[in-house]
């Protein structure tokens, strides 16, 4: 369910798509974002450093598999932070919530879902169908 603010943002009319209010939404979002997943990496490495290393072999084999799953998520969490560091230059040069394909609106119900989407849905969709395409032709799937 949105929120007041998004909903008031999708009241906005069209013409009036990316507007100072709209911009300081999302800056404010993706800061906040931003901020939510450096402190949960700063989390993830202070728990690996403060790790004994001299404890059972049981107790090292669940910690080495709980560190496995938090380096995947680590790794997710480090290619969005980049995502985001993007998207905020974007805002700063005026492109932000514009297709980088078409130069179309992207959309604020889009945006409002993933705030550092890059690409029209219709875009996206184009860009996953040549993909899966290609996979295919590989013979990859």
């Amino acid at each position: 369910m949105p929120s007041a603010e998004e909903t008031r943002l999708l009241s906005m009319p069209a013409d009036d798509y990316m507007n100072d209010e709209q911009l300081a939404f999302f800056r404010r979002r993706l800061l906040a974002d931003k901020a939510r997943i450096e402190e949960h990496l700063g989390d993830i490495r202070a728990a690996m450093a403060g790790h004994e290393r001299d404890s059972d072999e049981l107790d090292q084999a669940a910690f080495e598999e709980v560190l496995r799953l938090q380096l995947r998520q680590a790794d997710r969490e480090t290619r969005l932070l980049a995502n985001i560091g993007a998207a905020l230059r974007r805002i700063e040069a005026g492109d932000y919530g514009y297709c980088e394909e078409s130069g179309e609106p992207i959309g604020l119900p889009r945006l409002l879902l993933r705030p550092t989407a890059r690409l029209s849905l219709e875009a996206k969709e184009r860009q996953e169908h040549r993909e899966t395409h290609y996979r295919k032709n590989r013979g990859e799937g």
